[in-house]
């Protein structure tokens, strides 16, 4: 699915291409004029998407199987809204736009988890006060958000909302690389922790008794998926509600217990490819930013996860 969608992004646009030889010219034999639409001008937008939703679905999966709750995910307990604000402040403060603006985005999600740690530590750290720390966090970075676009200039509000809204218009092959750096530093060490996350996931005690170095293994898993997150946002722009969404539906398709993480990632990819596609071509001549699509679909999601936690008297 996440390829049929990929190749259909490729081929829609002002001047149609048949998914066919979008396809042969992806492998290289489409002719020079199908070529440079596709691999100069679409490819960057949609590799983007692909893997800005690939991270997010990654992050989800790993916050929410550490804390073993479904609200825990980088948008939920307070990691973009760290990233926007410092975005912000460095579009609306600083003058700064392009790369400038994706480094502060980063370090404002590193920032923002490092206090959510700090603040939730008490001889180790429970799940249950990192979600509502996160969630405290995230809503004081929003409160500074909000007061640095009122008291920006309205045409650098505009850019800066923009930004805050989460897009994929005008990505190149500079945000693919960043991408895909991530992706390449970051797997192995996914791939190294995620034993360690499934015996997390049995509780502490269980993961203490099997001589698991349990806040060792919490924190590298944070600091993977903030990382994620972090990288995801300084992309594209904190793309709400696709780290909450992907993971639980992953769980449902594998019928597994465990943390299905490249179910989930997939499923992150094509949250953002078909929410991007929906955003480009479904309102005629009016693009709208993903991230009002993907919150169209996640709003929903939450308040129905809300509803039922508060029915079957689980807290939430």
């Amino acid at each position: 699915m996440v390829f049929a969608v990929f190749c259909v992004s490729l081929s829609l646009g002002d001047f149609k291409i048949p998914v066919v030889d979008v396809v042969k010219t992806l492998f290289g034999g489409g002719d020079h004029a199908t070529e440079f639409i596709v691999n100069k001008l679409r490819l960057p937008r949609a590799l983007t998407g692909l893997l800005v939703g690939a991270a997010l679905g990654l992050s989800g999966a790993i916050f929410q199987n550490i804390a073993r709750n479904p609200l825990a995910s980088p948008d939920i307990i307070g990691v973009t809204y760290g990233a926007s604000a410092f975005a912000v402040l460095g579009i609306v403060t600083l003058g700064l736009t392009g790369v400038a603006v994706s480094a502060l985005a980063i370090a404002g999600a590193v920032l923002t988890a490092f206090l959510m740690y700090v603040l939730a530590w008490r001889h180790g750290v429970s799940s249950y006060r990192l979600i509502l720390i996160g969630i405290g966090i995230g809503a004081i970075a929003t409160s500074i958000t909000s007061y640095l676009l009122t008291k920006a200039r309205v045409e650098i509000a505009q850019q800066a909302l923009v930004w805050l809204t989460g897009s994929l218009n005008g990505r190149d092959w500079s945000n693919v690389r960043s991408l895909a750096i991530t992706f390449v530093v970051l797997l192995p060490c996914i791939v190294f922790l995620v034993q360690q996350l499934r015996i997390l996931q049995l509780g502490d005690e269980t993961a203490y008794g099997l001589g698991l170095r349990v806040e060792a293994s919490r924190l590298g898993l944070i600091v993977i998926a903030v990382l994620l997150a972090a990288v995801a946002t300084a992309a594209a722009g904190p793309i709400g509600f696709v780290a909450f969404v992907a993971p639980p539906i992953a769980r449902r398709l594998t019928r597994s217990p465990g943390p299905a993480m490249i179910t989930s990632g997939l499923l992150g990819a094509l949250v953002v490819s078909v929410s991007d596609l929906v955003a480009q071509h479904a309102f005629g001549d009016t693009q709208l930013p993903v991230g009002v699509v993907t919150g169209v679909v996640g709003a929903p999601y939450l308040m129905f996860l809300l509803a039922r936690a508060n029915r079957v008297g689980s807290g939430g």
